[in-house]
């Protein structure tokens, strides 16, 4: 009772933490913005929005869990001195942001002992909060609460699917074009919306190759709270990052993973 009590005080103050950012973002969404870029050679866009959402997140859990660690994308790790470190994306699909489109995310995860047990997915201008722990998974849409919970199992040939971009999977392509002519429909550049929405039972594959941790932290509690299958596709471990494959039933995960994986 103790540990349920603890996860629902904590499930309640990583809503909190995603309504912070959203306050922090929404006064530069589709407003004029500086752009810079991360990298030296590509593009990995960041505005003043990501940086102000991080900065609020951060400061709420220096004051109210102070021994907690922190890995942020923008500002980096902090080591705590708890077993429990948050994981933050203040603005997961910068690219989406910065043309206006509203598929970004706040993304806030947190593990123990280096497990993901709590994952908040936040739109603030649509007004959807996907969010999950051990308990179950939950859409809160403007304050109304629902249950969530990912679809049947069906045959691979009326699977909804989605992925960032095609791109993405330069290094896998051949297999991925195999599963993209194997399913009913792929579509492209719903980043983390479309592991929320497969939890919500709207699709029933979502999958992205190189994602970070911070980029699959929030979204692990939320599939496995809705009942959902999420991990790599190569075997690795899904709590740190990597090619992610999220499916509503284990034997669509096997079956998407054989595709991936080169099996005839």
């Amino acid at each position: 009772m103790q540990q349920n009590t603890e996860i629902q005080t904590l499930t309640a103050f990583a809503k909190d933490l995603a309504h912070a950012a959203g306050e922090a973002i929404l006064p530069h969404f589709r407003q004029p913005l500086r752009i810079d870029n991360k990298l030296g050679t590509g593009w990995d866009p960041v505005t003043e929005g990501d940086k102000s959402a991080e900065r609020a997140i951060r400061a709420l859990i220096e004051k109210h869990y102070p021994t907690h660690g922190i890995i942020g994308e923008e500002f980096g790790t902090k080591t705590g001195s708890s077993p429990y470190t948050w994981v933050l994306d203040p603005i997961d699909g910068t690219r989406a942001f910065v043309i206006g489109l509203p598929v970004w995310a706040t993304l806030i995860g947190l593990y123990r002992d280096g497990e993901p047990i709590i994952g908040v997915m936040n739109q603030p201008y649509v007004g959807d909060m996907f969010y999950g722990n051990p308990d179950g998974a939950w859409l809160d849409h403007h304050g109304a609460i629902s249950k969530i919970t990912c679809a049947a199992n069906k045959p691979l040939q009326q699977v909804l699917a989605g992925t960032t971009a095609p791109e993405l999977h330069k290094t896998n392509a051949a297999e991925f074009e195999r599963l993209r002519k194997s399913v009913q429909l792929m579509r492209y550049g719903g980043d983390a919306y479309f592991f929320s929405l497969l939890a919500a039972g709207h699709l029933d594959l979502a999958l992205d190759a190189g994602l970070q941790i911070y980029d699959i932290a929030a979204l692990i509690p939320i599939i496995r709270g809705a009942g959902g299958i999420i991990g790599c596709w190569d075997g690795k471990d899904e709590s740190k990052g990597g090619n992610i494959l999220a499916a509503s039933s284990q034997a669509l995960f096997d079956e998407a993973s054989k595709i991936l994986n080169g099996a005839a």
